[in-house]
């Protein structure tokens, strides 16, 4: 899903932005986060974003725990930012949205709002990879990964084909796994902080062999 604003450089995009913690949900660079919004505080952020850039960012707590409104748990360091590029209402009072993944930051500082949900400071500057991302990985590690994406498509009770995961590009196979993977919050967020396509690879295919492994060990089945 395009975007129809594109993003070439830290400096195009706003220096504060409003935040949405959620625990073990990551948004990768070029990905495409789907989220059902229903929290007033977050149909509330939605609305006003709508009105602006249309700009979200996506990070998780510290300690895994969202907080109730009007809590504010501390936040992990890094999270990354995503345009709204598409939204429909649900008829019962939700929203469904899908953030495009734009680029990482650094969280910096929250402000102080009147608004229900959090603000914050960031910084992109050292994420400028982001913006012209390495698109490609060997052809190796491109073939375990297939393995390893299709024996855990299986487990999940995904219906993909091996083709269809096959004919993915290195890029998006990588961000659709890492970010739908039966991973704790702590092992998603190492996918996010990653630098560069092959980095995130190797981690990916070690952690996907670590969740098959237990699942197997314990007979219970992915989350």
């Amino acid at each position: 899903m395009g975007m129809n604003k594109p993003y070439r450089a830290p400096a195009e995009l706003p220096e504060d932005l409003p935040l949405f913690p959620l625990t073990g949900a990551i948004l990768l660079p070029g990905g495409q986060l789907p989220l059902n919004i229903f929290e007033p505080r977050y149909l509330a952020m939605f609305d006003d974003a709508m009105r602006g850039e249309r700009i979200i960012g996506m990070i998780q707590p510290r300690d895994d725990r969202d907080g109730a409104p009007g809590e504010t748990p501390p936040l992990r360091p890094i999270g990354a930012a995503g345009r709204i590029t598409q939204m429909s209402e649900t008829g019962d009072g939700r929203y469904f949205v899908v953030l495009s993944g734009i680029a990482r930051f650094r969280l910096v500082e929250e402000l102080p709002v009147e608004a229900p949900y959090r603000r914050a400071r960031v910084d992109f500057s050292e994420f400028s990879d982001d913006f012209a991302p390495e698109e490609t990985i060997s052809p190796e590690r491109r073939d375990g990964l297939n393995v390893i994406a299709f024996d855990l498509a299986k487990a999940l009770k995904l219906d993909i084909a091996r083709k269809d995961i096959e004919a993915m590009p290195d890029f998006d196979m990588i961000s659709v796994f890492s970010m739908i993977g039966p991973f704790s919050p702590s092992e998603k967020q190492a996918l996010l902080e990653t630098s560069g396509l092959t980095g995130r690879a190797d981690l990916l295919l070690a952690l996907a062999e670590i969740a098959l492994s237990r699942a197997t060990h314990t007979d219970r089945p992915l989350q």
